[in-house]
């Protein structure tokens, strides 16, 4: 067994012991050092001024003992052990002054003479200022010699104040990186050091990263704004460093700083969107002693509205979803959560009218939240009568459910894609604001449709696709390099959604501000660069993931919109605004509905098309089908 592993196993009293004994020579020696200074004559020193020197050491170390500076453990010194050596240092060194003085009068008092102080003032500064130095060496050299360095990674910590110092305490003690430097904008903090790790300017990065001096970046500044933090990733993401992020100040209130709390760069972080504070009135008016139904409750947003409706006091809160795996895992959550609220799950699907206007009637419902929906749009795609008989049946038989149920507040959630859309989905959803816009002259309830873009990390989106790409080694797969495309947090577009339909006053459509379109390639390059590797193209030939374009799928866009035409006008939210828009009376819809169920019928997905195009203004679909079981049929013949 090595000499180091024989020190770490020894048990812990003797780690104290060998500590005190070193800490007993470092005072002799600065007491030697200090005599030196003080010109004493080694010769001439009797036995009383012996002893007068030699209880100095003595009385230092046990009172180290009682003042808790062994109950550090050395290999993990940090700053905290500076601060309680610097203290008892002082203390004792005023002990040992006022003792000194307490010993003289002593000796005048049984002797006739004393043979005076053997150290001047000088001295005892000088024996001082070692004692420390040496002190204070000694614990650094045996921290660096006993730690165990497993992991060769190196990081920056990106921020000098009190969550990035207590963010490298947390390293030392879990071994898991070694800190190599604080990053810092503010010029005061330049050049000095917290726990031995040197401040340095942020442009002192890119020496760092070109020298392999760090392999990582830790941004730890939990109080920085989201466009604060997309400007610190662009100025990273060009060194091809991995990045990771401590939460924010409300996710921390809780617990202590801790690497495990250091979460991957997501797109939330690249987008730097600008987040307005909540309408409380708003967010309480169709909620707040309300009894709230949730279709489709089980899916990206429909699991978000059900958290936020829960958090915000509902009377009772339905969860209904066809997906029993997924209703389940909202119930779950939901009853984890510190809130007192009447609870039910409903497993069925949108479109069996019997039971949701059963539930609608039995409970008593005051506002609905219809989140159910098929959105994939190459399986929808593929799969058009189901996209008919979910989206738009679906739709159709909550709406009307809401209607003889006496329901307060319908809020449908809509998308992007119904804007001349190109796609089934899109062309689905647009059908399903037409119901809604239709027979909302018809009904007391007040009917709202609330349409936005892309949210970030829901099921089958790019993001979470190109995150696990990433990870298995590429390539990143892109349809297409000038696809753009909005995006917004699942708790924002959840947020908004609530506030807009409280606004509506019947037949309303609510478009989100959505912020600023993201091209999708430059995208996955950030990832890519963020995750700490380089893009693979002709320029980089040798670097590390590669991104291949797939070509658009059926039914894709290369852009969205949100507006089928432009008259808009602003609301009492900055980022929720009102259009106004055409749309059909009940009895001409009714009637391409029963031509879309005949269509489905018989399986003519030509016929299906024809009457979508007749509905939705500025449908265009692809010419080719992509109906599986139609060209099955096809091949077959």
């Amino acid at each position: 067994m090595s000499f180091k592993k024989v020190l770490i196993s020894t048990s812990r009293s003797n780690k104290k012991l060998i500590v005190l004994l070193s800490d007993f020579l470092c005072i002799c020696l600065a007491s030697l050092f200090a005599m030196i200074i003080s010109d004493v004559n080694f010769y001439a020193i009797d036995l009383e001024q012996f002893f007068r020197l030699i209880w100095v050491p003595i009385f230092c170390v046990f009172s180290f003992w009682f003042l808790g500076v062994y109950s550090s453990a050395v290999r993990y010194i940090d700053f905290s052990v500076i601060i309680i050596i610097a203290r008892a240092i002082a203390i004792i060194f005023v002990l040992n002054l006022f003792l000194a003085f307490l010993y003289g009068i002593f000796l005048d008092f049984i002797a006739s003479s004393s043979s005076g102080s053997l150290i001047t003032p000088e001295g005892w500064l000088a024996g001082l200022i070692t004692f420390s130095f040496l002190m204070i060496i000694s614990r650094l050299t045996a921290s660096f010699y006993l730690s165990e360095r497993n992991s060769e990674k190196k990081v920056v910590i990106y921020g000098a104040g009190s969550a990035g110092i207590q963010l490298a305490s947390a390293l030392r003690v879990s071994k898991e990186m070694q800190p190599v430097a604080f990053l810092d904008n503010n010029k005061t903090l330049h050049g000095t050091f917290f726990g031995g790790i040197k401040v340095l300017h942020p442009k002192k990065l890119q020496r760092l990263a070109t020298r392999g001096k760090v392999d990582e970046v830790l941004i730890a500044m939990p109080s920085a704004s989201k466009s604060t933090l997309r400007s610190l990733l662009k100025e990273i993401e060009s060194f091809s460093l991995k990045v990771r992020i401590l939460p924010g100040l409300a996710e921390l209130a809780q617990g202590k700083i801790s690497v495990s709390e250091l979460k991957e760069v997501d797109i939330s972080d690249l987008l730097g969107r600008y987040e307005v504070e909540a309408n409380q009135s708003l967010l309480n008016k169709n909620i707040q002693n309300k009894v709230v139904l949730i279709t489709g409750a089980g899916g990206s947003i429909g699991s978000e509205i059900s958290r936020q409706v829960a958090k915000n006091k509902a009377k009772k809160v339905i969860l209904l979803d066809a997906n029993e795996y997924a209703l389940y895992t909202i119930k779950k959550e939901i009853e984890s959560f510190d809130v007192k609220v009447d609870l039910y799950t409903v497993l069925t699907s949108v479109s069996n009218k019997k039971r949701v206007t059963e539930v609608c009637q039995t409970f008593k419902v005051d506002t609905i939240y219809h989140t159910a929906a098929y959105k994939h749009v190459p399986l929808v795609e593929e799969n058009p009568f189901e996209a008919v008989f979910n989206n738009i049946q679906g739709t159709k038989v909550c709406v009307e459910a809401a209607i003889e149920s006496e329901v307060e507040t319908f809020v449908l959630i809509s998308t992007d894609k119904a804007v001349r859309p190109t796609n089934i989905m899109g062309a689905t959803k647009r059908f399903s604001e037409l119901i809604l816009q239709s027979l909302s002259k018809q009904s007391s309830t007040r009917m709202t449709m609330v349409r936005f873009g892309n949210v970030i990390g829901s099921s089958g989106s790019a993001i979470p696709l190109f995150l696990k790409q990433i990870q298995d080694g590429g390539p990143v797969t892109v349809t297409h390099p000038e696809v753009i495309r909005y995006f917004m947090s699942i708790p924002e577009a959840a947020e908004l959604v609530i506030q807009a339909g409280a606004m509506g006053k019947g037949g309303d459509v609510f478009v989100l501000d959505m912020g600023e379109p993201v091209k999708i390639y430059d995208l996955a390059k950030r990832l890519i660069r963020l995750s700490g590797m380089e893009v693979k193209d002709e320029n980089r030939p040798h670097g590390d993931i590669e991104i291949i374009f797939t070509g658009l799928r059926p039914g894709e866009k290369l852009f969205e919109e949100l507006l089928i035409g432009d008259k808009i006008s602003t609301t009492e939210h900055k980022q929720i605004f009102r259009a106004e828009e055409d749309f059909l009376s009940a009895e001409v819809l009714e009637k391409h509905f029963e031509a879309l169920k005949e269509a489905e019928k018989e399986g003519n997905v030509e016929s299906l098309k024809e009457i979508l195009k007749k509905v939705v203004s500025g449908f265009t679909p692809e010419e080719q089908i992509a109906d599986i079981v139609y060209n099955q049929k096809i091949t077959n013949k």
